[in-house]
């Protein structure tokens, strides 16, 4: 059985070579499902997207972490439906189906999936930090603390972060989204 190669290459999944108007759509896929859908859709000739992050599984007095899907029962396919046989995704196994309007798959809005492809990393793994490390000092962008500055103090692989903000001759601790923050030279 041939194998096909699991891909991280993000000029390879931004522009895959369906033709010059495919577009990213949503599939529904079976629970645990995304990695054997993933390796089918490869066979078949289309270019799938699962945004994954790590998750921390425990069992028996064990811990676990392991890549898991960001979007649970869901993943992207790049279709140009004009060319494609885009009907053959629905038999796909592990596809439930592709998220329809009416008779026609919907496609994602535009720059949603390709802004997921820019956040993973070289692991395969979505990373949010943006750059942003600990000890860090940053602007606080948006919320009741907009345009203080303050130290990163920690920052989860979920993209929430806790800051040191210095008010009163002291550092509070304020947690907030990654995404609410910018680094500062």
């Amino acid at each position: 059985m041939i194998s096909p190669k699991k891909t991280t290459d993000k000029a390879a999944l931004q522009r895959p070579s369906t033709g010059a108007a495919a577009r990213w759509y949503a599939a529904s896929v079976f629970p645990g499902k995304e990695d054997v859908a993933e390796r089918h859709l490869r066979l078949q000739g289309f270019h799938p997207f699962i945004p994954r992050c790590e998750k921390t599984i425990r069992h028996a007095r064990r811990i676990e972490t392991r890549p898991a899907a960001y979007f649970p029962g869901y993943m992207f396919i790049a279709l140009d439906v004009a060319l494609q046989r885009w009907r053959s995704v629905n038999g796909t196994f592990g596809v439930r189906s592709l998220i329809m309007q009416g008779d026609r798959p919907l496609p994602v809005p535009s720059g949603l999936v390709e802004r997921f492809i820019a956040l993973t990393g070289k692991d395969g793994l979505l990373d949010f930090s943006g750059g942003l490390t600990a000890g860090a000092s940053v602007r606080i962008l948006s919320g009741p603390f907009a345009e203080m500055i303050g130290r990163l103090d920690r920052l989860d692989p979920a993209g929430r972060a806790r800051v040191l903000v210095a008010i009163m001759n002291g550092e509070i601790p304020v947690d907030m989204d990654s995404r609410e923050l910018v680094a500062i030279a």
